[in-house]
């Protein structure tokens, strides 16, 4: 077993005690999964089938890696953003003392993003990240939160070595229509830790062995549910 990784996050002393800390993703799902119900009725199946929430794929992405979550409620109206938070001054100069601010269209001018009446929001950051050596963060939307009014970009960032300054978080905002508050905890940024290191690529065709092996799993995975999740899938240590 080799030495674990460690990720690092640090605030200004001043700001501890007001931020949100940054979480690990499994203790950030969201309620609508906690909720939701192992079994729906499929009007094509005829029969109560299986969802998602009996998908450890779906699920384990979700739970993956760690949150950064918005310090305080931002109140959206009339697509105006909008917040009162009483911040004291940062001991750190430079630091930032708004949760957001924003990027002009011409940023994204070239992309499927761009769209010249809107600017990109930006999640700023009140953490600094830091990464053992060798490996990077990769930065992308909470996985599987289609319900969040915006979509964060993906990014990688070298948090190895850039680690002395907070890493933001451009996003589009994708719902128009939203009327109300963005919470204080909201989940703005998933991360994972990654290594820099590139993996081997191999391409190859199927032994008679390998085939062998595919035909069983197949066969074992139609025949019960469950077989992934109780044979393959490795608990997650809590």
């Amino acid at each position: 077993m080799g030495q674990t990784m460690r990720i690092t996050f640090r605030c200004d002393p001043a700001l501890r005690d007001l931020l949100p800390p940054p979480l690990l993703a499994r203790d950030a799902l969201p309620d609508w999964l906690r909720k939701m119900a192992p079994r729906a009725e499929s009007e094509l199946h005829g029969r109560a089938i299986r969802t998602v929430k009996q998908c450890p794929p779906f699920v384990d992405a979700m739970a993956h890696g760690f949150m950064v979550l918005l310090p305080c409620d931002v109140v959206v109206e009339g697509g105006r953003f909008s917040w009162n938070w009483a911040l004291p001054p940062p001991a750190t100069p430079q630091h930032p003392r708004a949760p957001l601010s924003f990027h002009v269209p011409a940023q994204l001018e070239g992309t499927p993003m761009h769209d010249p009446r809107r600017a990109a929001i930006k999640f700023n950051s009140f953490w600094t990240i830091e990464l053992d050596p060798g490996w990077s963060l990769f930065c992308t939307h909470p996985v599987n939160r289609e319900d969040l009014p915006f979509r964060t970009l993906s990014g990688v960032v070298d948090a190895d070595r850039f680690s002395d300054a907070g890493i933001n978080f451009p996003a589009l905002w994708t719902d128009p229509g939203f009327e109300g508050t963005l919470a204080r905890g909201t989940p703005v940024a998933q991360l994972f830790a990654v290594p820099r290191e590139a993996a081997e690529l191999v391409i190859e065709t199927f032994t008679p062995e390998r085939a062998a092996r595919y035909a069983r799993t197949v066969a074992q995975v139609l025949a019960a549910p469950g077989v992934y999740r109780k044979t393959f899938r490795v608990k997650r240590p809590r």
